[in-house]
């Protein structure tokens, strides 16, 4: 039985060889199927070739070439806007190039990254997360080194939102600055002193602590001064008593009160709010937002009236709350949420049904009347149609929904499990359906209408000039007219465009929150 098997795979191999060879020696494409397939894309100008079904894949688009071979390997270039992306074995390495910026990391432990910043200056980062960071620069005043806990010095590290930190055998001492306070912590988290412009406070956590801040000014972005308001905070025993003065100065001063779980107040001239036995009965009288709002306890039981907001909400049973701009309901959470935003030109809805399990967004322009639409079922399919009215859809999805419109995700593993891919461009009319790798592929655009089956074995071609039919590359029927032949008309190329960041180049499309 083996050596049968083996037979007759081998009589496949030499007669798809043979065919092949028949095809190009006739002057025509090859079509064998998952074995090897050449086709133009369906949603852009280029074309596209497959071996050995989702095990390589080579496409041109406009200005970009694209090797994959999943799920081991990707390179991307585009020579516009030049960029580059590579991925080995994704998430586990992988390389972003855009002008000169630069990034390289492995499992985002391990990474170098380059280039200028916004403004303008030239950076070499190198990260052994969470040990050791290391920056340098032409101007040294950026360069710094840290090798945690020992001793460091970091500058402006992104999504550490402090533009300098130092540290000496952390958490023994160390010291942060954000914009012009500066904090110097001692046995962090339990001891610290702060100051800055106005301010000056220091806290002994958990037993006590006191800030206190006067009125400054500042200058906005619109190069206007506006007023920045003091405060006066004092805690003890945290979290069970608070007592703070803020926006002083303002036009709006507001006082806060709290004595967990007994008792908590807020008074401010555009804001009341009362609890008792936090976290169970709450009201909530808000002047400037004109609503009123009761909770007992938040968030379980919330109600609201008031032109501001209408809420009403008994979790986990139903809720429904609504504003000028926004709305979100739900049934049996999680089993139904609804949430949509009106906020001109943008109109943005999303249903879900058990988180992940079935989503669908629907973004409407309402200036152009144009939109977009994602729709995923896990781990069944996902579709999604663009402003331009293109249109795809996927069968099987099972890591699509979560992570959406990621490149690398598309590029590296969703071929493995792609068994059904079809495709429609809005602007040109174009079709194409896939079934498992090219083992049948019909494809239709600008009067040319394809068709192969089972490696090619089947073959239909209409061009309008001819029709003709083939089985085992043998020619059965053919017909002629004389209508010229049609010519595939490729999408128009767009214009070059540049991505903000480096740091995530797969999120230029929709990309929806949880």
């Amino acid at each position: 039985m083996f050596i049968f098997l083996i037979q007759t795979v081998k009589s496949m191999v030499v007669g798809l060889g043979l065919a092949c060879f028949l095809s190009v020696a006739q002057g025509e494409s090859i079509d064998a199927g998952l074995f090897y397939d050449n086709f133009p894309l369906t949603l852009a100008a280029g074309e596209r070739t497959e071996i050995a079904g989702p095990g390589f894949f080579h496409e041109r688009n406009d200005s970009q070439l694209q090797w994959a071979m999943p799920p081991f390997w990707s390179d991307t270039r585009d020579t516009v806007i030049d960029s580059e992306e590579f991925d080995l074995l994704y998430p586990l390495l992988t390389y972003d190039r855009y002008g000169a910026e630069y990034r390289f990391q492995i499992l985002q432990l391990f990474n170098f990254t380059g280039g200028q910043n916004q403004k303008e200056e030239t950076q070499r980062r190198f990260t052994l997360f969470p040990f050791y960071f290391q920056q340098r620069s032409p101007d040294t005043n950026l360069n710094y080194t840290a090798l945690f806990p020992i001793y460091g010095h970091l500058i402006r590290r992104p999504l550490n939102l402090r533009d300098d930190i130092r540290f000496v055998l952390f958490p023994l001492y160390a010291r942060t600055v954000k914009r012009d306070v500066v904090t110097e912590n001692y046995l962090f988290p339990f001891y610290h002193q702060r100051r800055g412009t106005g301010l000056k406070g220091w806290q002994l956590w958990p037993l006590l602590g006191h800030e206190q801040k006067t009125l400054t000014y500042k200058t906005n972005l619109f190069d206007t001064v506006e007023a920045v308001g003091g405060h006066d905070k004092w805690f003890a025993l945290w979290p069970f008593y608070f007592n703070s003065h803020t926006g002083l100065g303002t036009t709006n001063p507001a006082a806060a009160l709290a004595i967990i779980p007994a008792y908590a107040r807020l008074r401010s001239p555009q804001r009341d709010s009362t609890t008792v036995l936090w976290p169970f009965f709450s009201k909530i009288d808000d002047r400037e937002k004109k609503y009123q709002e009761w909770h007992a306890p938040y968030p379980v039981v919330v109600f609201a009236r008031g032109e501001g907001k209408t809420t009403s909400r008994v979790w986990p049973f139903f809720g429904r709350s609504h504003s000028a701009i926004q709305s979100s309901d739900f049934y049996a959470w999680p089993l139904y949420q609804q949430k949509r935003l009106q906020a001109a030109p943008l109109d943005r809805t999303r249903t879900r049904i058990f988180f992940f399990l079935y989503s669908d967004i629907i973004q409407r322009n309402t200036e152009t009347e144009k939109s977009l639409r994602r729709v995923d079922l896990f781990p069944f399919f996902t579709f999604r149609r663009d402003y331009n009215g293109d249109q795809r859809l996927q069968v099987l999805a099972p890591v699509e929904p979560f992570l959406p419109n990621n490149k690398s995700i598309e590029r590296n593993y969703s071929p493995l499990w792609s068994l059904w891919r079809a495709e429609a461009s809005g602007p040109t009319g174009a079709t194409s359906e896939s079934l498992l790798w090219n083992l049948y592929r019909h494809e239709r655009h600008a009067g040319l209408e394809k068709t192969s089956l089972l490696f090619g074995l089947f073959r239909y071609q209409s061009d309008g000039a001819e029709t003709w039919l083939r089985l085992f590359h043998l020619p059965v029927w053919n017909q002629k007219s004389d209508q010229p032949a049609a010519q595939f008309q490729p999408l128009p190329a767009p214009a070059p465009r540049r991505p903000d960041a480096i740091a995530h180049p797969q999120y230029d499309a929709v990309s929806p929150t949880p």
